[in-house]
């Protein structure tokens, strides 16, 4: 007897992983024989639909069913288990436990944990009907693993390397296995005692199967899937139309989390394209074979499985040799997860079983076919999205190497692919549809509305009616009786009710003229919103946002006529557009088109609301919200998107909103060196601008869009359980931390807008002296970099751990500018430079600084008495001939200065440009420096403070140098000047040769210094003999 165990489903599974997930996977074990399921990454409710047989040898047997995490680095995590007896299925109806959903027990009973539920079909079958399903002429292994769908897995048999190597003891073996397997499958209770009185025969069967749980090579299942599957058509695209024919309400899936691979738009429509890749007629995977020298490649025929509505096929080949490993033979099973005539996506499970660890795991590819935006000539358009990632069916040390290895090789072949696919098929030039903009707004118009259509359907209903019948009704009264008697309380002019009845009448009269004057106002200010922008262009230079408002689908019924007034409000950097009114409308066209201006920042989000019309002095209720994040999103494909909304009511009713959203930027790449030079005056330093292969990098680590560009990064350490050493990027619209520790990737970001609130800790013992900076998200934001937070407060908010900066100062200057510029209300902004102000004034007045250089520790590094004046003195800083021919001395060449501007009352600052000459630096770097100058307290001298960045040199945008001159009237002598210099380094990123580069700087700038000076006092006595002569 053979009892067959599906594993379908569990739900509610409890969280293991510290991100609040799990990777769960099933064992079962029957007797001496076990075997386990895939693993299901970061899912408290997989899906594993694998099915399972086991040879029953004694009823009073228990099948033990285990769920457990699977982790990375430590044991696994035991989750729970359940028992059930092979009796009590023996002893079901029909042998069968049917399925059910059975609750999942902790390891220890008396725990209260709920540890979920699992789903299972539990029953018999004979030992014939399993061979026959699994393809074998009796030789039958200990288990046989096929999936729920009845195609057969693989049968995971494993043999210790001395049974292989052992020639004799293989064949014992085989003799042995096959006795086993001739053995008459037994009925009832006889089973027990023909199995006891086979023990011998038995016992040693089952030794020789109880091996470790390697699972044998994949064996290609091209036989067994063509014996179970029934052919519907014989043509690609006869069994296509049959499966787009079955109703499938799916959605696209979503990405494999392994990675894209491609992501590309084409010339094509998607039918044509999914024929192109996975028709067994076309060329292409054959032209892909010959380009990348696979052999023996083999495409079997798409038909459907017994009750399935999915087309498989089975695909084989034989890889050609890499540098690393030989030549291989791998299969792949193909399977259809998706086909309605516009949409198809396609799962390949890839087995190489002969590469090292090669049993260990399986790899899957999946390729998503769309259709794209509509192209200016008209023809159609596909985007092809390929993403894979790694299931491993065993628990291995070689993880991380495994898929570092594999996702190299993936990116070479899928390049290739590219490049192939792009020579048979044209791929769209993102500028047909950036053109493409101005032609389909033009397109879009409004329909005319007539104001009396509008009045007539909005005050055609039961109210009006009602009102208006009643309102003639009294008016007619009035004139048909006579006035009457003045009594009681009345008096001339004043006619009181003179019953309840007339009390209650005059009471519904009063509220429904409030109701009538209420929908005349609602009218009037509604006729009044105009929301389009048609023939309105956005003003200036910059980011421009242009967004098309198409219609709406299945809006919440608010009123009690069962529609909606709906209109909608689009927010963007602190812009606002709002569309035109429409009324008693569930599913509104609007075609209207909202321009906003020239934007300096690049956006981040729109912001989408839905509100009812309620009038003018009412609160709007609000129908639904959408936020389109310009970050994650792709571009072009928002030029043509429904976007569902959220909220309870749209929710419930399905809301959504069909919008063309075009996003571009008129400055090109001068935009960059403009956002980092508006940056840099927020910071006080110097920002270098990045390279394209530094921003193609930062962008591929996040996944980021190509107009994302990097402002900084820093190493520093994340703070949760235990430290993370990483670094942090900075970019115009997110910061985002990375790390990589022993092939263990941490990698999240979030918006600034996300950021409520940033705040600095003091030094710590355990932040190892660093001041921390901790940063609190908004309420319900940053869900996908929730693995990072250190801690959520009670109102839900995470907040974020980072310390151990380089130069903590710099770090922080520069996240509190983007910070500042992206996130902060005009009004917070204000505050917070009106503070600031306030510190800076009191600090200018007590040290003139502006260049917050005591965050650097500043030595002297020269002094000396000059016999100079100190007013000729201070001409080496004068900006004229004299201090160029000065510096050039000095080894300063192609020296430039800006002339004194004033910053504040008596604060002076300039810029200065030059390059080192060969005797200074063999390297001949370039040196942009910033001078701030102001009067000592006691008004005697000057005070010139420097900050140097250096260009073109090793470490160059390592360090800053700062430097401080303090220029007085000497009290010794007369007509003398005393000279003080301090200098120090401020680094910006490690370095292990930070002390040797650190005296460098210094001694090559003390002899600078030497030479400056010195060259002047020359100048100064060449000047005065000059002046004498004459007179002698």
């Amino acid at each position: 007897m053979m009892l067959c165990v599906g594993v379908i489903e569990a739900k509610n599974l409890p969280a293991t992983d510290l991100n609040g997930l799990s990777d769960p996977y099933v064992r079962l074990q029957l007797g001496k024989h076990r075997t386990r399921t895939k693993v299901v990454k970061k899912n408290l409710n997989p899906t594993w639909g694998e099915e399972f047989c086991f040879k029953v040898e004694d009823l009073k047997e228990e099948l033990v069913v285990s769920v457990l995490d699977e982790d990375k680095y430590f044991n696994d995590d035991f989750v729970g288990q359940i028992k059930i007896p092979v009796s009590r299925v023996f002893d079901a109806d029909n042998k069968s436990l049917g399925t059910a959903w059975y609750p999942i027990q902790p390891k220890n009973k008396k725990s209260k944990r709920e540890c979920g539920e699992i789903l299972l079909a539990v029953n018999f079958a004979s030992s014939r009907a399993s061979a026959e399903l699994n393809g074998d002429d009796g030789n039958c292994g200990p288990f046989i693993r096929k999936s729920i769908d009845g195609s057969v897995d693989s049968a995971s048999v494993s043999y210790s390397s001395s049974t292989m190597s052992s020639p004799t003891r293989g064949e014992e073996v085989s003799s042995r296995e096959e006795k086993s397997c001739t053995q008459k499958s037994l009925a009832g209770r006889l089973a027990q005692i023909f199995n006891r009185a086979s023990d011998s025969s038995s016992s040693a069967t089952t030794r020789a199967f109880d091996l470790p749980e390697v699972p044998e090579p994949p064996i290609p299942e091209f036989s067994v899937v063509q014996s179970e599957e029934q052919s519907s058509s014989g043509t690609f695209e006869g069994v296509i139309k049959m499966m787009e024919s079955r109703n499938q309400e799916g959605e696209i899936p979503s990405n494999l989390p392994g990675g894209v691979l491609l992501d590309q738009l084409y010339v094509i429509a998607p039918s044509d394209l999914n024929s192109l890749l996975f028709s067994p007629d076309s060329s292409f995977p054959r032209s892909l074979a010959d380009l990348q020298g696979t052999t023996e490649l083999k495409l079997g025929s798409w038909k459907f499985g017994n009750g399935e509505d999915s087309l498989k096929r089975a695909v084989s080949y034989i890889k050609a040799a890499s540098k690393l490993i030989k030549a291989v033979k791998g299969t792949e099973d193909q399977v259809y997860l998706k086909a309605d005539r516009n949409a198809y996506a396609v799962l390949a499970v890839v087995s190489t079983p002969d590469v090292p660890y090669g049993g260990s795991f399986k790899t899957e590819v999946q390729y998503c076919i769309t259709p794209g935006p509509e192209l200016p000539s008209g023809e159609q358009s596909s985007r092809l999205v390929i993403s894979w990632r790694m299931n491993f069916i065993q628990s291995t040390m070689m993880k991380g190497m495994i898929e570092n290895g594999a996702r190299q090789g993936l990116r070479d072949n899928y390049e290739q692919y590219a490049n192939l696919l792009a020579q048979t098929i044209k791929p769209v030039d993102p500028k047909d549809i950036e053109t493409d903009k101005d032609q389909i707004l033009a397109t879009l118009h409004a329909e005319p509305q007539s104001d009396w259509k509008l009045a007539f359907q909005y005050f055609a209903n039961f109210t009006v009616l009602s009102s208006f019948i009643m309102g003639l009704y009294a008016v007619v009264h009035i004139f048909l009786v006579g006035p009457n008697m003045i009594q009681g309380l009345e008096f001339v002019g004043l006619d009181l009710p003179d019953s309840i009845g007339e009390f209650i009448v005059g009471g519904i009269l009063a509220l429904q003229a409030e109701r009538v004057l209420g929908m005349i106002s609602r009218f009037m200010k509604a006729r009044a919103q105009k929301g389009s922008d048609h023939g309105i262009k956005a003003q200036g230079d910059g980011w421009l946002l242009a967004v098309a408002l198409i219609e709406g689908n299945n809006l919440a019924a608010v009123d009690a006529s069962g529609f909606s007034d709906p209109y909608v409000v689009f927010t963007c950097n602190g812009k606002t557009k709002t569309s035109s009114i429409k009324f008693q409308k569930i599913n509104p066209l609007w075609n209207e088109i909202f321009e906003f201006d020239a934007m300096d920042d690049p956006p981040s989000v729109l912001d989408v609301e839905v509100f009812d019309f309620d009038g003018p002095f009412d609160e709007a209720t609000s129908l639904g919200h959408a936020e389109i994040n310009f970050v994650r999103e792709n571009i072009s494909e928002l030029a043509d998107v429904w976007i569902p909304l959220n909220g309870k009511l749209a929710t419930a009713c399905q809301s959504k909103l069909h919008l063309r959203i075009f996003l571009n930027n008129t400055r090109g790449s001068n935009v960059v060196r403009e956002y980092i030079s508006k940056m840099e005056k927020e910071v006080g330093k110097k920002i270098n601008v990045r390279s394209p292969q530094t921003n193609s990098a930062f962008q591929k680590l996040f996944r980021l869009p190509p107009e994302e560009f990097l402002i900084n990064d820093f190493t520093c350490h994340l703070k949760r359980k235990m430290p993370l050493q990483g670094r942090l990027f900075l970019s115009a619209r997110i910061i985002g931390f990375h790390a990589n520790l022993f092939s263990h990737k941490t990698n999240f970001y979030f918006l600034w807008e996300d950021i409520e609130g940033i705040q600095v800790l003091s030094p710590t013992l355990s932040s190892m002296g660093s001041p921390i900076i901790v940063m609190t998200l908004r309420q319900g934001r940053g869900s996908e970099a929730r693995h990072g937070a250190k801690t959520q407060d009670e109102e839900g908010r995470l907040k974020y751990h980072f310390q151990s900066f380089v130069s903590f100062s710099v770090a922080h200057r520069t996240i509190m500018a983007l910070w500042r510029a992206r996130a902060l209300t005009p009004e917070q902004k204000a505050q917070i430079v009106e503070e600031e102000s306030e510190v800076r004034n009191l600090h200018s007045e007590e040290s003139g600084s502006l260049l917050d250089l005591e965050d650097v520790s500043l030595s002297e590094v020269y002094s000396s008495v000059i016999p100079v004046p100190i007013g000729f003195l201070m001409e080496v800083f004068g900006g004229g001939d004299m201090e160029k021919r000065i510096m050039e001395r000095a080894g300063c060449v192609d020296y430039t200065i800006s002339p004194w501007d004033s910053e504040k009352p008596e604060i002076y600052q300039r810029q200065i440009n030059y390059r080192f000459d060969k005797r200074v630096s063999s390297y001949r770097g370039k040196a942009t420096c910033t001078q701030q100058k102001y009067p000592l307290s006691d008004k005697s001298g000057c005070v010139i403070e420097e900050v140097m960045t250096l260009n073109g040199i090793p470490l160059g945008d390592y360090f800053n140098l700062h430097l401080k001159y303090q220029v007085e009237e000497s009290l010794s002598r007369p007509k003398a000047s005393n000279v003080q210099v301090f200098s120090g380094v401020a680094w910006l990123k490690s370095c292990r040769h930070q002390k040797r580069v650190t005296k460098n700087i210094l001694h090559s700038l003390q002899e600078r210094l030497k030479i400056m000076f010195s060259a002047f006092e020359k100048e100064f006595s060449t000047i005065n003999e000059g002046e004498t002569t004459p007179q002698v």
